[in-house]
């Protein structure tokens, strides 16, 4: 007994070592990565619990106190509400703390980029704490995660038209033939796959002999958004890429069979109805991919873009402080070089994008319902069309 105590007390100190050798290594230019990791870690917290929470959380008197004890799938789903309550709330904070950061001496801008013990500290403290609220606060969250799941949703069309028009000036930019074809070529490639996923959708979507009606509306729609944009985009007075619609398209389609296939697995319109289980492990595990990455482009594209993250008096904003009209000492010149370094983004929207994908994890892992999955992505289309 005492060599196992013993034992255990030095795997316990070697991992509190191997932690803060970890966090201590994160500077500044790591850390909006490290933010990534914490919510990477977060996503596999929350898929763990709803595997294996069930059998603890049905003996918590204050979660489990119905009459009749719900499934196992309802513990598991309550237990990734509240770890997403948790992630929400820990980067809600952190982004009502970095309203009105504008330059690097301001205190706030070392806690965005350090104090990682004390951060993740707070992160599991906050996390525990969630699992000691009442069912209605929960309830109340999922609620709401359904309105800010349709939000990170446009903000993954924003992200990827950054993306993608950034793609198209680079190669643009090289002005050689080769760069043109190899644009024209991914364009077709997009715009053949675009069609051909929306003719699968047809097939196993809206069969022969079924009243389908809905669900072909929803795809002729998805055709029609593909339409305007290529037209929009080849109008004389925009005079824009095609290659950005292609892209846009792709997606949109995408999003469309995320709506159909969450349909319920007894509807006769749904084309995967022997097989709606694999292919909702496929379709979870691909919208958590494409969540991580956009995470993951919007901490990394942080400090380059000029109008999505960057705030207006900042550098990458193009509103330099300019020059003084009057002649300054070394010492004054020295100061105002040093009150001149302006953040490169908002923090504050920089911690409200993992808020919103905090609330899309949870509506991903438990099963967003086939009203909203539709509702969200008709939104997103007409968001897309206006933003276009």
């Amino acid at each position: 007994m005492w060599a196992a105590s013993c034992l255990a007390s030095c795997c316990a100190a070697c991992a509190c070592d191997a932690c803060r050798t970890v966090v201590s290594g994160i500077s500044r230019r790591s850390a909006r990565i490290a933010y990534c990791g914490l919510f990477a870690f977060s996503l596999i917290v929350s898929w763990i619990l709803r595997e294996v929470a069930a059998p603890f959380m049905e003996k918590i008197p204050w979660i489990n106190h119905f009459h009749q004890t719900p499934d196992r799938e309802w513990f598991g789903t309550d237990a990734v509400l509240r770890v997403s309550l948790g992630n929400f709330l820990f980067f809600t904070t952190l982004s009502f703390m970095m309203i009105g950061v504008k330059n690097q001496k301001d205190p706030r801008d070392s806690v965005h980029h350090g104090g990682w013990m004390m951060k993740i500290c707070c992160w599991f403290l906050i996390v525990i704490f969630m699992f000691f609220l009442p069912n209605e606060i929960v309830s109340l969250y999922e609620t709401t995660s359904k309105f800010g799941s349709g939000l990170f949703l446009l903000v993954q069309v924003v992200l990827l038209l950054d993306f993608v028009h950034g793609w198209n000036d680079k190669w643009v930019g090289y002005n050689e033939q080769f760069w043109y074809i190899a644009l024209f070529v991914v364009t077709l490639i997009c715009y053949v796959a675009t069609f051909a996923f929306n003719g699968l959708l047809f097939h196993f979507f809206a069969p022969s002999g079924h009243e389908c009606g809905l669900n072909t509306f929803f795809i002729v729609m998805t055709l029609i958004f593909v339409f305007c944009f290529a037209v929009v985009t080849l109008h004389p007075s925009v005079k824009g890429s095609i290659f950005p619609a292609s892209v846009l398209s792709l997606y949109c389609t995408y999003l469309c069979y995320s709506g159909l296939v969450s349909e319920p697995r007894d509807y006769e319109c749904n084309g995967f109805l022997n097989h709606s289980k694999a292919v909702s492990s496929g379709t979870l595990t691909l919208g958590l991919v494409t969540t991580v990455l956009s995470v993951v482009y919007s901490a990394v594209r942080a400090g380059s873009s000029t109008t999505l993250f960057s705030p207006p008096n900042s550098p990458r904003a193009g509103t330099g402080t300019g020059k003084s009209l009057l002649p300054l000492d070394r010492a004054d010149e020295h100061e105002e070089r040093e009150n001149a370094k302006h953040v490169t983004y908002s923090y504050s929207f920089f911690h409200i994008i993992f808020s919103l994908a905090s609330m899309y994890s949870a509506m991903l892992l438990t099963g967003i319902s086939r009203r909203s999955a539709r509702i969200a992505y008709c939104g997103l289309f007409a968001f897309s069309l206006i933003a276009w």
